[in-house]
């Protein structure tokens, strides 16, 4: 029974030195490139902060939807 147990604990110390050995080997993981932050622009209506991407450019002015860019600029922002 003696005999088990202490190839058993052989067997598990060889397995966690296994382990970490392997772990010592492999190169750590890499992380993914975070994308370019993108240019935030305010609608001219409502000035609301949007990407310049997903923005309505119109005569040098950015919207943020074909409504406020139908109405135009607001009083306070021209």
């Amino acid at each position: 029974m003696k005999y088990l147990l202490l190839f058993g604990l052989v067997a598990v110390i060889w397995w966690v030195w296994s382990k970490r050995k392997a772990a010592a080997e492999a190169p750590p993981p890499q992380r993914p490139a975070s994308p370019d932050a993108e240019k935030m622009v305010n609608c001219a209506q409502c000035g609301v902060y949007l990407p310049e991407g997903d923005s309505i450019s119109d005569g040098g002015l950015a919207f943020c939807c074909e409504a406020h860019r139908a109405l135009g600029p607001s009083a306070g922002r021209r």
